[in-house]
Order: C-alpha cells, then structure tokens, then sequence
C-alpha cells in the first residue's frame, strides 16, 4: 500500500490544543469493524461496551517533562534540548536544537538547578550531555523541564498532569499514550466492579511516535524502537482472559505494539522486556488484541496505518471521514474512537 492511501483531508481548527475539562467528557466514537457501523457516544459510556470477562491492557509509562531551555555559558545562545534516553547516571541522549549551537565540551545552565555539558555528538546528530543536578536528578528534572508536547499542540500546557494518563507510573516516556488519558480513577474502579480486569504494561514512547513516514510504499518504512516490559501478573490475566473466552482490550496503540510484539517474539504471553520497532500496517495477523480504544491520528501516520490494519482500510476511512465531518477533536488532546 501506498503512503497517500492513508491520507485525509483534517481542517486545523480540529487539532486539539487543550485537553476537555474533565477526562472522561471527550466524545467517543464506536465503530464495529464487522459491520462497519459508527456510533457517537460520550467517553464516560465506554462502560456500556466493556463485558464481564473483559481485559483493559493499560501502558502505565509516565512522561518526563523532557524539553529543557538552556543558555551556553560561553556564547549566551540558547538551545532548546529534548531528552531521549538515558544513558548513564545523569548521561542522557538528547535532541538538540539548533544543533550547530550544541558543540562538544560547551556547557549549558538550565536554571541555578541545573546545568550540562554536551560530551558527544552522534551520527544521527543526536547530543550526549552530562547534567549536573543541584539534587536527584528527576526531582530537579520536574521542576525544570517542560512537557514536551506534540509540534501540532502550540498552547503550553498549563497543568503537567493533564498530560499524564491517571495511573502513570512508570517514568521514561517522551510523549504520553494518549488514549488512556481519557480515563479516570473512577471509571476504572467501575469497569472492574462490573468484571472487568484491567492488566498494566509499560512501553516507553519516544518521539520516534511523530516521525513521517518518508517512504511511498509503506512497507519500506522502518519503525524506531521503544522498550517495554510486561509483568508476570498482566501475562496471567491476558493468557486467562482468552483463556475464558473474554477479550483483550488494548487502550492505546502502545499497548496494542506491546502485546502483539511479545506475542511475535514468543507466540505466548508472559513476563518479558525488551525493545520493539514491530510495525503493523494492514495486512498484520494479530494474536492477541480483541478491541482498541485509540484517538484520532494523523494523516498518513504509522499510527492510523495500525487501526487500518485492525479494523480494515475502507472502515477506517469512512470512520475519520465521518469524525472530521462531526467536528470531532483530533490527536492528543483529542477525542476517542472504540474498535471491536
């Protein structure tokens, strides 16, 4: 398949800048991948679609306010950085921005905090810095540092929590899974009340998640690699909800990478970690997802390429073609759609 096949037409006063006041108040869009029929719902009534026996797989990763500002210390240039992936203690990977301005051995003050030296620069243009923190690093990190949201977001985001799904946990990722953050603290504590048991991966998501697919025929695209660990206990429950007949409902498309990943590598469930650049597009077999809560995503993306592939090219168009009709919110801060 081509690149263009996946393209839509999205006006930009529907990409979404801020998230809806209360999570679980964003729209919802049900589409049923047998028949092809579209519902528009309210988030909060993903209850009235959840079964008893039913799995919710969650990616439990949390966001580090990763975009740091510095100013060098010997030319006063300042140079926005991205953190990307640690390396060492207080040795981190980053994106450097502009680059030319980020040479080896030049230092740079984030705030009386912080400051780092860039010690390397890789060949994908990529800075190595050594930071030196008045204190634990990620404590200082979270009141330095910033969110660092889409490019397509331009409203800072005021509250960091917003754009932190309700039981992140573990930190390292560069974006948020978006799809979880539509739910809250309640709505989980009602879906398990009605049966449903809710298992937790972690992926950490890297700003590979926003890189173009530059390639005409998609099957040339080469995914980036993210690692993800996966529990003993969510093993158990996802190997005995098909067990039992029920159905693995990934929130998300990092938990949806997660499982069909491990399940590739291993034809089974169970504990494990490790990386994936595991790339679905239509055409995919997949082995253990039964349904997908996911946002809206871009045109053209390796993202709407994997809903393609789970609820089939045609239906998948007409959905986005009916939710850029309604006026639905679109991307992070946008609302939902429930595949099954």
């Amino acid at each position: 398949m081509k690149k263009s096949d996946f393209f839509y037409d999205l006006p930009e006063k529907l990409i979404a800048q801020t998230p809806t006041k209360e999570r679980d108040r964003s729209r919802l869009l049900v589409l049923s991948k047998d028949t092809g029929k579209i519902e528009d719902k309210s988030f909060y009534n993903i209850l009235d679609y959840l079964k008893a026996g039913d799995c919710l797989v969650l990616n439990n990763t949390r966001v580090l306010p990763a975009r740091l500002y510095g100013k060098a210390e010997d030319t006063g240039a300042t140079v926005e950085f991205v953190l990307l992936k640690q390396r060492g203690l207080n040795l981190w990977e980053t994106i450097a921005g502009p680059g030319k301005k980020a040479k080896p051995g030049r230092r740079f003050v984030f705030s009386p905090l912080l400051s780092a030296t860039v010690t390397k620069v890789l060949e994908d243009g990529n800075r190595i810095l050594l930071f030196e923190p008045k204190g634990e690093f990620f404590s200082v990190l979270d009141k330095v540092g910033q969110m660092p949201l889409p490019p397509y977001i331009k409203q800072k985001c005021e509250d960091k929590e917003r754009y932190q799904t309700v039981y992140s946990k573990e930190l390292g990722s560069a974006a948020a899974p978006t799809a979880g953050l539509h739910f809250t603290k309640e709505l989980l504590k009602k879906a398990e009340e009605k049966g449903v048991k809710i298992a937790y991966v972690t992926l950490h998501i890297g700003l590979g998640t926003f890189r173009p697919v530059k390639v005409d025929n998609i099957e040339d695209h080469h995914m980036h690699t993210e690692h993800y660990y996966v529990p003993k206990e969510t093993a158990d429950i996802i190997n005995e909800t098909k067990k039992s007949g029920g159905r693995v409902i990934c929130v998300g498309t990092t938990g949806c990478r997660t499982v069909e990943s491990v399940m590739r590598d291993f034809g089974e469930m169970r504990e494990c970690s490790g990386d994936t650049d595991i790339f679905i597009y239509p055409g995919f077999e997949f082995k253990c997802m039964d349904a997908l809560i996911t946002n809206f995503h871009l045109p053209e993306s390796t993202l709407i390429m994997l809903v393609s592939a789970f609820a089939g090219y045609d239906n998948t168009m007409k959905a986005y073609a009916h939710a850029v009709k309604e006026e639905y919110r679109f991307f992070s801060f946008g609302d939902a759609c429930f595949i099954y």
